[in-house]
């Protein structure tokens, strides 16, 4: 028997509407995907720069598109945590406390194990100066994950604030134990030394955190800070 060949079936060629349509469904994916990995890059920059909004302060538009992505995940998908984990984070990066505690207290409502939720909601607090609050949620985020290093950095950060410095330093040093090679852990860590006076040791620690990242501006700025003390005390 003869091999027969398919016959040649010509598509036929996609309308202006239909080309355009499918563009700005091709924008609005990428779109999407670039605000998840965005905010992705953004969490591993580590635990607490979260608080300082170092990047997105730089780019408010991009902050209210990523708050309207997650806004409207939540309102497809109202019963999905990690939803509401991500816009109570933005709205946090924006500022917007109260919304931010709102949503992640959905989150948690939702899921009692949520551990971004716990650390997320304690960050907020942390910056609200409810500081018990703030303890409390991340001890609730050191118990569902203890080989997490976020919650004990988390925890020590608000123990300093709280001037309870052995409680912080044991906290920050079980999460460098977890975590080595930290900027934020080593930058914490040289908080507790110069809040409690002992300024060679925070300048070391300032130093070694900036041998990880030169361009790390915490610690560069509390070198400058601690310079410009340095020159007024003389």
């Amino acid at each position: 028997m003869e091999a027969q060949e398919l016959p040649i079936i010509e598509k036929p060629e996609p309308n202006k509407e239909t080309r355009t349509k499918k563009r700005n469904d091709r924008y609005t994916k990428w779109q999407g995907i670039s605000l998840i990995i965005a905010t992705l890059l953004i969490s591993l920059i580590g635990g607490y720069l979260i608080c300082e909004k170092f990047i997105w302060t730089k780019d408010q538009n991009r902050l209210d598109q990523q708050i309207a992505y997650y806004e409207t995940l939540v309102s497809k998908e109202p019963n999905k945590p990690e939803h509401r984990v991500n816009l109570g984070y933005s709205y946090h990066l924006k500022g917007e406390s109260e919304d931010a505690v709102k949503q992640l207290q959905i989150a948690i409502d939702l899921d009692k194990k949520n551990v971004s939720a716990y650390f997320n909601l304690g960050l907020v607090y942390n910056d609200e100066k409810r500081y018990d609050d703030a303890l409390k949620q991340s001890k609730q985020a050191v118990e569902l994950a203890p080989k997490d290093y976020k919650g004990y950095l988390l925890e020590g950060m608000v123990y300093r604030k709280l001037k309870m410095y052995k409680d912080a330093l044991a906290s920050l040093q079980e999460a460098d134990k977890l975590m080595p090679v930290n900027n934020d852990i080593i930058f914490e860590i040289g908080r507790v030394a110069e809040d409690q006076g002992n300024v060679k040791d925070a300048e070391e620690l300032y130093k070694k955190a900036l041998s990880y990242d030169p361009l790390y501006k915490p610690a560069s700025e509390a070198l400058t800070r601690l310079a410009a003390k340095d020159k007024t005390d003389k």
